[in-house]
């Protein structure tokens, strides 16, 4: 018996090859676009990460990521705006032109005293800071650092269209009595004292948008 065995030449045995490797069951087991475009990913992200692995772009990793976020918070900011600030009352927290960290009901109950003793220059000082820390306390104001009282009235009328007109009389008075030295009277006091009492009546839901 012949124990021969037929060894193809480097033609045939490459023919005999690619048609083993075009079977079905070779064609299953290739990767397939998805997989090849994962793996590329995958080793870009871990090259990253690896000084030895990824030339000049390893170095730059840290960078690339806080641009990233950097970028996010950016549009947080533009989609949703700055977080508000605590209107929890700071001690030595400025109110036009002076530090105080009295509560508006503080400031209201020292206007009364004030009044009561007939000194209606420091009532009228003292129910127009009330009134303003009433509405920063409720959010309906949100004054910048050193605003005066014109400028809190015009914000305040802004959002509570309907008292403008008081809202600015009684900012005029407080000018009057605090930077031009004019003496006030009781009715000035009253008529702040009113529009204070207003304003604190109006709950944040009944005001216009």
């Amino acid at each position: 018996m012949s124990t021969d065995v037929y060894v193809p030449d480097g033609d045939e045995a490459r023919r005999w090859a690619q048609e083993e490797l075009s079977k079905q069951i070779y064609e299953a087991a290739k990767p397939s676009w998805f997989d090849r475009m994962s793996r590329a990913i995958l080793e870009f992200l871990a090259g990253l990460f690896n000084p030895e692995g990824s030339g000049a772009i390893a170095p730059f990793a840290g960078v690339l990521i806080a641009v990233v976020i950097v970028a996010a918070l950016v549009v947080a900011l533009i989609l949703w705006g700055r977080p508000r600030a605590s209107r929890t009352v700071r001690r030595g927290a400025r109110l036009l032109g002076e530090a105080d960290d009295r509560t508006a009901a503080q400031l209201r109950a020292d206007a009364e005293c004030a009044a009561r003793d007939g000194d209606w220059d420091a009532a009228v000082t003292l129910r127009f800071r009330g009134l303003a820390r009433g509405l920063i306390e409720r959010d309906l104001i949100d004054p910048a650092p050193g605003a005066t009282a014109q400028a809190i009235s015009r914000d305040a009328g802004a959002t509570l269209p309907a008292e403008r007109a008081a809202l600015h009389d009684a900012a005029s008075s407080f000018d009057r009595v605090r930077y031009l030295r004019v003496p006030a009277d009781e009715a000035d006091y009253r008529a702040i004292a009113a529009t204070d009492e207003r304003l604190t009546a109006l709950h944040p839901e009944a005001v216009p948008a």
